[in-house]
């Protein structure tokens, strides 16, 4: 295969860093909606977990749909949609930037009873969530518990199972594509196609196929804040697809207006760095690296997966990786995923100059 300059250097980069970071990893990088760089470096697969990549892919599109055809607005509370939701001056809106108070995070997956149906199991995480506190959080912290929330109004929204969601969203804003959840954590495809994530010590296997989230694993292998597998070529689409609604280019996507709403700064500065269902970079700390400007947005997956758009410099950047191979308390990709980022920017801007 030919690389161009760009591409051979940002290989060369990766393979001096990658050692006990990540088996391998796979980059891919549009810039005015034009490929410029297409690598793989180490040991890669044809599909990957993509981790809380659900939330933005599955979850805030179907959000955003929702809210263009008036089922809610800026203003709603949940309480509206789930009259079991105790909470009742919580806005669907801080679901999204994370300001609601619910807790980031509960091993639910331990206190659902796996024999019984996935239906039974979802009425059993209602009750569990119901049963929650709220904490006074003047900062935005992170919450998969917001968006199981967001899964059941747009259940209620639709009447439709998350399935059935999914299968509504992925036919008219991803067709074509191979992103796919696994329904009773069952693929029919080979394992081996998809990049292991983890031993875990839980299922008592290695994981190849079966979505690493114990959460959506106990669920039945579909949920809001995670479940989809995908390649590069499907997250490759999906940046595209999300340059186009910010751009306003493709009338059969979501109004740009929507698109804006949600892109944009959602919590004052020093109360998190979040737009409505999108991170933001944090300076100093962004996963994207030091380049991108402060109106970029994007999102990041546990097992090693990111997604990064700066509409200033019209530049994406979609990450797939298995980084959890190695343990999820070593988390060096941390550092190694900025620096792709600052790579591929100070890349561009050589080329830029001749």
């Amino acid at each position: 295969m030919k690389y161009s300059v760009l591409e051979k250097t940002l290989i060369k980069n990766i393979e001096d860093n990658i050692r006990d970071v990540t088996p391998g990893v796979l980059v891919r990088a549009y810039q005015n909606g034009r490929l410029v760089c297409d690598i793989g470096v180490g040991s890669t697969y044809a599909y990957y977990d993509l981790a809380s990549l659900t939330k933005i892919v599955f979850a805030v599109q179907a959000m955003m749909h929702a809210f263009e055809e008036g089922k809610w607005n800026i203003d709603s509370k949940v309480s509206q949609f789930l009259e079991w939701f105790p909470h009742t001056e919580i806005k669907i809106i801080e679901l999204l930037n994370h300001s609601s108070g619910l807790v980031w995070w509960r091993p639910f997956y331990k206190d659902l009873n796996l024999s019984d149906t996935w239906q039974n199991r979802r009425e059993d995480l209602r009750k569990m969530i119901a049963a929650l506190p709220l904490s006074a959080n003047e900062v935005s912290v992170y919450s998969d518990v917001g968006f199981l929330v967001l899964g059941f109004i747009l259940e209620k929204f639709y009447d439709l199972d998350l399935v059935g969601l999914w299968n509504k969203i992925k036919d008219q804003y991803y067709p074509g594509t191979t992103l796919e959840f696994h329904p009773r954590n069952q693929t029919t495809l080979r394992a081996s196609l998809f990049a292991p994530t983890e031993e875990c010590p839980w299922r008592r296997k290695l994981l190849q196929g079966e979505v690493h989230d114990e959460n959506t694993w106990a669920l039945g292998g579909v949920s809001t804040h995670s479940g989809l597998f995908g390649s590069i070529d499907d997250l490759g689409w999906y940046s595209l697809h999300l340059r186009s609604q910010v751009m306003g280019i493709a009338r059969y996507f979501i109004k740009q207006k929507t698109t804006q709403l949600f892109v944009k700064r959602s919590r004052p500065e020093g109360k998190g760095d979040w737009a409505l269902g999108f991170m933001l970079p944090t300076p100093g700390t962004a996963s994207c690296g030091g380049y991108f400007s402060l109106n970029s947005i994007g999102h990041t997956g546990f097992t090693g997966t990111s997604i990064w758009y700066d509409p200033k410099a019209d530049l994406s950047v979609v990450i797939l990786s298995n980084r959890l191979v190695y343990g999820r308390e070593l988390n060096r990709f941390a550092e190694l995923r900025p620096k792709i980022h600052n790579w591929i920017v100070e890349g561009l801007r050589k080329s830029s100059l001749g």
